[in-house]
């Protein structure tokens, strides 16, 4: 015989099963069209009845289903959970939660389960069980929780300052960076205007930039402003501001912007503007021309180049041609020199002549580096003015002439009076009447021998203009010899001129070559005070180049003396003025030639290499 409890299950299992033909009967396609799995139970929570749905999400089939109990889906842990909610819903509480299941493959799955109860006749029948599969969606909302805290985690920690504002621009949020940056607590500008912020003198910039964003959906602008720190301070920040637009109505909703600090920034580009200010002045203001050139033609040239080449302003100057302004005679060493800097290499100051809009010619010196101007490569030329160094020289050459000659005068008198006395004896004797053929000779030679030595005098002391002419090595040498001759007999020397190669010719100025040998050879007569022997050889040094040797048999230089040789002013004479040496040096290197010295106790040695047929 059933117990009344047992009476009752029947009942309502009975009742159930009634209701569920009937029901299911009625609503086929919302049972087993669903998409969510529905399960139907009984008050001891076997399981009556699945959709296909439930066959998907469990991998039992129905007829598995229905030898099943509800509870053996679940993992132990989770059944005392599950027993309270199905409890509930028997007492007639609709209840909804998220719990684990374990598929027939092993599987564990999301779900929302809701239990719904089923009440027939006012009785708790049983209840449907709907189970969703939430495994994606608690998957995706994972996802935005690891977002949405590596964003927390970015923009509380994150130098910079993340603020939004909306459109009005009032602040609706600020990161803490703001403390660091401006020594504000978030809550002080939360809900401030933006442009309190921001500096007086920028507040306009500011809006315009912000004005011009609201206009565009999908842009973004960048700005640097200053902004006053809670100290009063300023500071310089990039704004990087980027509207949001609502997907649904295509406005915009809000303003993020990141503020990040650029005063290091904004004070090196000060200084690298001030710097190039101070390089643009110094080049303005420069006593020496500054071209920059790309080949031949002038990209760039300073206010000095401007009035020293007589224009009214750079443009009468710049994308014209550097022959437009070097002399024709010229133009063969400039370009091979223009070469030489595109190749790479930096040029020594070389002497030209150019011309003046006025026509007028100007001797200058120009130096040649490669350089890079406008994101290409170019000729950085500095043109010097030779002008008042010239005439400075030639007052100096021309002094030292003087000085030179004064000291000639001396011997050439003597010389001279030689043959005079010659002269005067043989006019007496020629008063009686005998033949005079030979004494006529005599004083022919002795006239000759007194014009020789006056014009090798007046070339010494007449200035002369800088001529090169192709001339004999030989005669050159020759021709000063016959000069100093004359001082160094009185002093008891004897000059030996030593040519076992012949005749050399040189491009020079002749009048300038022959003061350096004079020079060098006076300097050796005075080394030498109880006479000696001065010897000059002529030899050649390369297939291109002569060496001129003068060596003394003096009483050497000190070294320490020696290193000095050649520097302004610098001499070891009482009445001499340390010129002479400055001079002769120069006027080799004007010949493309070298000096060199070499001395010790037994004499010094000079020696001077000088170009052959040298073109210029």
């Amino acid at each position: 015989m059933n117990s009344p409890v047992e009476g009752i299950k029947s009942e309502k299992r009975f009742l159930l099963n009634k209701y569920l033909d009937e029901w299911v009967s009625s609503n086929k396609t919302r049972f087993y069209g669903n998409q969510d799995a529905i399960m139907v139970l009984d008050l001891e929570g076997n399981i009556l009845q699945v959709n296909p749905s439930y066959e998907e999400l469990s991998g039992y089939s129905s007829e598995e289903a229905l030898l099943m109990k509800f509870q053996t889906l679940f993992p132990i842990e989770s059944l005392d959970k599950i027993f309270q909610y199905f409890h509930k819903t028997v007492l007639g509480q609709l209840q909804n939660f998220d719990c684990f299941m374990i598929s027939k493959h092993g599987q564990t799955v999301d779900i929302n389960i809701t239990n719904i109860p089923i009440s027939v006749d006012d009785k708790i029948v049983g209840l449907y069980a709907v189970l969703k599969n939430i495994t994606e969606l608690k998957r995706a909302k994972a996802e935005v929780r690891q977002i949405e805290e590596f964003h927390r985690v970015l923009t509380d920690n994150i130098l910079d300052i993340i603020l939004n504002t909306n459109l009005l621009g009032n602040i609706l949020y600020v990161s803490p960076a703001v403390k660091h940056l401006l020594g504000y607590e978030p809550d002080e500008i939360n809900g401030q205007h933006l442009s309190s912020i921001f500096h007086n003198d920028d507040v306009q910039k500011a809006s315009l930039d912000r004005k011009e964003l609201l206009n565009n959906l999908k842009g973004y602008n960048r700005g640097s402003y200053r902004f006053i720190k809670k100290d009063g301070s300023v500071i310089w920040l990039e704004a990087i501001c980027k509207p949001i637009v609502d997907p649904d109505t295509q406005k915009i909703v809000e303003v993020v912007t990141v503020l990040r600090d650029i005063s290091e920034r904004v004070k090196a580009e000060e200084e690298l503007w001030s710097r190039k200010k101070a390089f643009r002045n110094l080049i303005e203001n420069s006593p020496d021309i500054v071209l920059i050139a790309k080949n031949d033609k002038i990209l760039f040239i300073n206010e000095t180049g401007v009035h020293l080449l007589g224009a009214s302003s750079s443009e009468d100057i710049i994308n014209t041609s550097i022959f437009d302004y070097i002399h024709s005679n010229y133009w063969k060493k400039a370009k091979r020199r223009m070469k030489k800097v595109f190749n790479g290499d930096t040029t020594d100051f070389t002497e030209y002549k150019i011309k003046r809009f006025d026509g007028t010619l100007l001797d200058v010196e120009i130096k040649g580096i490669p350089t890079f101007f406008q994101s290409q490569s170019a000729q950085h030329l500095i043109v010097r003015d030779m002008t008042e160094r010239k005439r400075t020289q030639e007052l100096i050459v021309n002094s030292e002439k003087l000085s030179i000659a004064g000291q000639l005068a001396a011997g050439i008198a003597h010389e001279v009076r030689n043959p005079l006395t010659a002269i005067k004896g043989f006019l007496q004797l020629m008063e009686v009447p005998l033949d005079n053929t030979a004494y006529v000779e005599i004083i022919k030679n002795e006239i000759d021998r007194i014009e020789l030595i006056l014009s090798e005098l007046l070339v010494l002391a007449k200035p002369q203009d800088v001529k090169f002419n192709v001339e004999s090595l030989n005669t050159l040498i020759q021709e000063v010899k016959t000069l100093i001759d004359t001082q160094a007999i009185l002093q008891n020397i004897n000059i030996e001129f030593v040519n076992q190669i012949g005749n050399l010719n040189i491009s020079c100025d002749k009048s300038q070559l022959k003061q350096v040998v004079i020079n060098f050879l006076k300097n050796s007569i005075e080394a030498m005070p109880n006479g000696g022997t001065i010897t000059i050889e002529i030899r050649k040094h390369s297939e291109n180049k002569a060496k001129i040797i003068i060596q003394d048999t003096g009483t050497g230089i000190p070294k320490n003396i020696l290193k000095k040789i050649g520097q302004p002013f610098f001499t070891t004479k009482e009445c001499g003025t340390g010129l002479g040496v400055m001079i002769s040096k120069q006027i080799i290197e004007n010949h493309n030639g070298s000096l060199q010295f070499w001395s010790d106790k037994t004499g010094t040695v000079i020696e001077v290499i000088l170009p052959l047929n040298n073109k210029y």
